[in-house]
């Protein structure tokens, strides 16, 4: 199926690792011009080294998601060098923890903020597309219970909710949002890595919870990702899509 992605421009913060990093060279394989950030130079130019090994057209820069005003300004530079912005998605995420005040606060600004900040910040480009996109990034923690209370799972949900209203203010623009959930997802060099090593038995137990019987990949999700963003989905919007293995219990109506 030709998804409909070639010569689409592409903006992804936070996509130098893990399903970012899988997600541009998924859209890059499609087709797409792909612009990249994240906090660490190295990772970013590696990452924009390989799509464009690949023949794709990508840049990138170190950006602190954390700085609005950065942020901001790095979205209307990529989107100026590419062309425009067909899709844009913000993979920046504080990641899971036991709750404090320091962990809410840097899961607002890294999870639920940087995705807001995002949108906003791209949305006078999405809105000169004709086939505008936005791929919101939650997690199955969002959903059940997972590892008690976190501030995780609390900013995830509220990702989920915002990119809801925001599919609802955008259609008559002609912008879809929709929300990819993904459970546990292993990358070599992400957390279920870490908890393999170092923690086997909630490694193990969580394995045993996943009716498919192991966790997924990165590209799986990234694969999901593109196809929601393409037009080939196009009557799609205000979705949320849980990848996930049948790990999460609640029915789906």
């Amino acid at each position: 199926m030709d998804l409909g992605l070639k010569g689409k421009k592409a903006i992804l913060a936070g996509a130098s690792r893990g399903i970012g990093r899988a997600t541009a060279r998924v859209l890059a394989a499609e087709g797409c011009d792909v612009a990249i950030c994240a906090r660490g130079q190295e990772g970013v130019d590696k990452v924009v080294a390989e799509l464009k090994a690949s023949g794709a057209r990508a840049t990138g820069a170190a950006v602190d998601i954390g700085d609005a005003a950065a942020y901001a300004g790095w979205i209307n530079a990529a989107a100026a060098e590419l062309g425009g912005c067909d899709i844009f998605v913000c993979f920046s995420s504080a990641g899971g923890g036991p709750a404090s005040e320091d962990t809410w606060k840097a899961t607002f600004t890294l999870d639920l903020l940087a995705t807001s900040r995002g949108i906003e910040a791209a949305l006078p480009h999405l809105e000169k597309s004709s086939s505008g996109a936005i791929v919101a990034i939650s997690s199955t923690a969002a959903l059940e219970d997972f590892f008690g209370a976190q501030a995780y799972n609390a900013m995830k949900a509220a990702v989920i909710a915002y990119a809801a209203a925001q599919s609802q203010a955008l259609a008559p623009k002609g912008i879809r949002v929709n929300t990819v959930s993904p459970g546990p997802i292993f990358v070599d060099d992400g957390p279920w890595a870490m908890i393999k090593q170092h923690m086997a038995p909630l490694y193990e137990g969580t394995l045993k919870n996943i009716p498919m019987g192991r966790m997924g990949n990165a590209e799986e999700v990234a694969r999901a990702i593109a196809f929601a963003a393409s037009p080939a989905c196009g009557f799609m919007t205000g979705a949320n899509i849980v990848i996930d293995g049948g790990l999460t219990k609640r029915i789906q109506y």
